[in-house]
């Protein structure tokens, strides 16, 4: 199993032992003693703190000389020492001696970090030296906590990076220590005091290691930083909040990044591919010097860096150490950044600097920087800048859609003696500063930006500049927390908790988080693309990827979103019209790749990756047509689970219909019988065939389905139909062909086995040799050529095998069993498509082959976290993604949806101990808590009108 934590620190007072206590007896002995007023709730501010900052707080201002200072230390420290006496091998708080014995039998490191300058004595009249990798006190390190060293220092001494590290923390300025670090950490005691924590607990009794490591599975790290993996961690640190997507490349930029921001709907010609998202300018863009020494991570020495995304809130945080050479100042930089979910034309970035070894001179630049492009592309033109010494306007638009972008940017510091400064060059208007810093002085800048385009306002600068100016007076507190809500209400619902495997946990969390962020929820002209709004692979163009393997996470979890997704569809309807009347067929034909309008926009040609001078024909915008289909299986099981009659009467219905129209002029008589010529079905490694199983299933359920809603609609709502039959020719004469087609439709099933033969003549392609290929570092279309991979029986994807996974209860289980060990056995899983592995282990699970379908499913999990293929520098694979989740509720669950409700027959791998989800199902909230091996837990009616959920098998 996959460890993301390798060592735990622990404080020493109130964590591990209750010397915290012998602290507040001593310190109110002393104020007794001086006469001052002391209570505990008045030493809660003493936690963590050093001796020095503890007393000045205990004197509440009162002003002692230095001489007085000490003396009074002295006197704390010996009535300390004297209690210290107490303390023995039994003074382990509860919990704590099987918590480090478990850490040692895991191999996991220990190590004590106290700001106590007594932790040594107190370490051994404990009798845990021998348990401790390192022992890290006040005597290690000069900044005591709130700073971030005693952390870094025992990470240091443990020899890793502090993201392999968690924290374990009693105090506030201890949590805020370690969160300084990049450190996760697990809050002791109550909620006011160490609610920041990433997890809090009431104490460490019955806690073991994995307990602890949970806290790490709500963030995706970069421990050390390597410029070969760069781009594919901008990839997976994606942000955004459903209108736009920031790769997550560094905001002082490096050399070879992906730098992009993509907003919805933002289209512009492009060669080749027709039309493209257009990278917007850099929000995030922001240039420091120190002493006139630019910073960047590819300059100085950079030490105790770690920078992870927080999949709870959506912030991406950075924190190192950077001097521009060894003999200038060592600066702590902080970087946190996120787009609004709350607000989604607010950005937010935060920048704090603090010297730590001596003073020095910074000097700052934030901009609005258009100097972007699309892969070499530039699409935009600028219109119009002004910037002053704490704003900055940019509008700008598209080359040739004329699309305008308007941003405003607001720019505040805290700190002392901020000089601003002006900046205005061309194309990068922007505010900066100039100021002098002490050692351990803080300066944070916070600079806020708003984005609009003309597809959302008239004036789309007004409005930004408008907005940005609102954000500013709410301030980052008011940003921040209403942020943090929007996720936590989404977090609610959608969350997947996966107990007993943290690998599989981080993977579905940043799945869904990375659905989340583009989906958009005020705006149903748009959908999401196969590489989400996280990079320029495909352009921005959406493919059936969304309808059948993303919208099921959102049809159950957030039917609103999926509504809106469905809703492009609809939008674009004239396009799949125009798609079809192209083709000279009557009805609408979806495009096999969409854009702005619905238009078919594959290209037809595109330059061979291995000899660019050589030209690839792209047939899939031709031939693979079961996307018209498919968009319809999306709409009809929206409409089951979220019973949305108006959507279905008003968009639904129609789509299905004029679709059917397309179906019924498509499909050609073959004597008694009808066929589906010259397709490709989803495994794209096999082209011009013939009777695709897939296609040709597709199409017989989608014009029963016609069919069917048509008769529903004429019982329900007689006058719609009337229009519907009147203006797409619904004739008597139509729906008797429809009837035929359904009743003779050619599907090659062979009647005593049950197996499919994937296209006419597929049995007859010549086998491959696997043997040769066990060490294969490419695609096996690569290796065999795209004539070779043609001629041999082996799959890109999951062709029959999704199939079977969308219409399960047809199917019996000899049918899945033969079909699963003929095509698992012949598919590409290592190089092939990211869509098959999680259908692959959806389907292993209907057939009880567990251990077979978690091998698929980490596959799945690892496809972007793992770089598995090579690729996710290109951007997020959203059908993976929402493949993952599928595989966990259909597959491992074995979720199904029936009139009354969900129903579950769970399998789960034997490590997962637990499982939690929720389902929404016709406006009612589903809690499962399943244990592996055990009876669901009874689940409580909610509030909402959710009800037990019953069990089948």
């Amino acid at each position: 199993m996959k460890r993301y934590i390798d060592a735990i620190i622990f404080d020493l007072d109130g964590v591990v032992t209750d010397t915290a206590e012998y602290h507040y007896l001593a310190w109110k002995q002393l104020a007794d003693e001086e006469g001052i007023p002391f209570t505990r709730e008045e030493n809660e501010n003493l936690r963590g703190v050093s001796r020095r900052k503890s007393l000045e707080t205990l004197l509440k201002g009162h002003h002692v000389s230095e001489e007085k200072m000490q003396t009074l230390m002295a006197r704390k420290n010996q009535m300390y020492l004297n209690l210290l006496k107490n303390v023995n091998n039994g003074g382990l708080l509860p919990g704590v001696k099987a918590l480090l014995d478990d850490l040692q039998n895991k191999g996991i490191k220990i190590a004590i970090a106290s700001a106590s300058r007594n932790t040594q004595q107190v370490i051994d009249r404990l009798g845990i030296r021998g348990q401790l990798d390192v022992i890290a006190d006040g005597n290690a390190v000069q900044r005591p906590k709130p700073a971030p060293d005693i952390f870094l220092y025992a990470a240091q001494r443990l020899n890793l990076p502090p993201a392999r590290c968690l924290v374990v923390e009693d105090a506030a300025s201890g949590v805020q220590a370690a969160q300084e670090a990049g450190m996760v950490v697990v809050g002791i005691g109550p909620q006011e005091r160490v609610g920041q924590a990433d997890m809090v607990l009431p104490s460490l009794e019955g806690i073991q290691s994995d307990d602890l490591a949970r806290a790490a599975t709500w963030r995706v790290s970069e421990p050390v930083f390597d410029p070969a993996r760069q781009n594919m961690y901008e990839t997976i640190f994606t942000q955004g909040n459903g209108y736009l997507g920031t790769r997550g490349s560094f905001e002082e930029r490096y050399p070879g990044d992906i730098q992009a921001t993509l907003v919805h709907g933002l289209w512009d010609n492009a060669p080749v591919v027709f039309t493209e998202l257009v990278n917007i300018p850099d929000w995030t863009s922001f240039d420091l010097w120190v002493n006139d020494k630019k910073f960047r991570m590819d300059r100085g020495i950079v030490s105790h860096y770690t920078r992870y995304l927080d999949l709870r809130s959506g912030v991406l945080h950075r924190s190192l150490f950077w001097q521009a050479a060894p003999d200038t100042p060592n600066l702590h930089l902080i970087f946190e950044r996120f787009p609004s979910m709350a607000d989604p034309h607010i950005m937010l970035l935060r920048v704090r600097i603090i010297p730590v070894d001596g003073p020095c001179t910074i000097e700052g630049r934030a901009m609005l920087d258009s100097q972007v492009h699309n892969d070499g592309l530039k699409h935009i033109e600028i219109l119009d800048q002004q910037s002053d010494e704490t704003q900055a306007d940019l509008l700008i638009h598209t080359r040739y859609t004329k699309h305008k972008v308007g941003m405003s940017m607001n720019l505040a510091y805290q700190g002392n003696n901020v000089k601003p400064l002006v900046c205005n060059c061309r194309g990068c208007p922007g505010a900066g500063f100039i100021t002098q810093l002490n050692q351990d002085e803080q300066l944070t800048i916070d600079k806020i930006v708003s984005v609009y385009t003309s597809r959302d306002a008239i004036d789309p600068l007004k409005n930004a500049r408008e907005r940005a100016n609102l954000a500013i007076q709410k301030g980052i507190q008011q940003l921040l927390a209403q942020n943090r809500q929007k996720w936590d209400d989404f977090w609610k619902i959608s969350d997947v908790k996966i107990f007993g495997d943290d690998e599989a946990q981080i993977a579905i969390r940043h799945a869904l988080f990375q659905l989340r962020i583009a989906a958009s929820e005020i705006d149903d002209h748009v959908s999401i693309g196969a590489k989400t709004l996280s990079g320029f692979a495909y352009r921005g163009h959406v493919f059936w990827d969304n309808e059948i393997f993303v919208l099921p996470f959102f049809t159950f979890t957030q039917p609103q979103l999926a509504h809106n997704l469905l809703m492009y569809r609809w939008h674009t309807l004239p396009g799949a019209r125009k798609n079809a009347a192209k083709n000279n067929f009557m009805g609408a034909q979806f495009p096999w790749e969409s854009a702005e309008n619905g238009d078919e926009v594959t290209p037809k040609w595109v330059p061979n990756s291995e000899t660019p001078r050589d030209l690839i024909r792209i047939w899939t915008g031709d031939i693979e047509i079961h996307i018209t289909a498919d968009v319809a299986y999306a709409i009809y099981q929206y409409w089951h689970a979220s019973g949305d009659e108006d959507f279905w009467i008003n968009y639904g219905i129609p789509i299905i219909l004029e679709t059917a129209v397309f179906w019924g002029e498509r499909v050609e008589p073959d004597g008694n019988r009808f066929t589906i010529r010259d397709v490709i079905g989803p495994d794209e490694y096999h082209e011009h065939v013939d009777n695709n199983v897939f296609t040709n299933y597709m199409v017989r359920w989608h014009l029963q389905t016609a069919l069917d809603t048509l008769s529903w609609l004429e019982t329900h709502n007689e006058h719609k139909a009337l229009q519907l039959r009147t203006r797409l020719e619904l004739t008597s004469e139509r729906l008797v062909r429809w009837q035929k087609i359904i009743d003779n439709i050619i599907i090659l099933q062979d009647p005593d086995s049950g197996l499919f033969e994937q296209f006419d003549g597929f049995f007859k392609l010549r086998e491959v040799d696997w043997s040769a290929y066990v060490n294969a570092t490419k695609s096996m279309q690569t290796l065999l050529g795209i004539d070779g991979a043609n001629q041999h029986q082996v799959l890109k994807q999951a062709d029959v095998i999704l199939l079977l996974c969308l219409f399960r209860d047809r199917f019996n289980q000899s049918t899945w069993k033969v079909n699963w060990d003929y095509y698992n056995s012949r598919t590409d899983h290592n190089y092939g498509s990211s869509l098959s592995p999680a259908i692959h282990a959806w389907a292993a699970c209907e057939i009880g082959q567990i251990d077979a379908a978690y091998v698929q499913f980490m596959r799945a999990a690892r496809a972007d976290l793992d770089d598995i293929r090579g690729n996710a520098r290109d951007g997020i694979h959203a059908a993976s993604a929402g493949g993952l989740w599928q595989a966990l509720i259909f597959g491992f669950a074995g979720v199904k949806i029936r009139e009354y409700g969900p129903t579950i027959n769970p399998h789960f791998p034997s490590h997962w101990q637990r499982v939690q989800f929720n389902l929404v199902y016709r406006g009612k909230l589903y809690p499962f808590d399943i244990h592996n091996k055990k009876p669901p837990v009874p689940m409580k009616r909610l509030a909402t009108g959710g009800t037990t959920f019953p069990s089948e098998g």
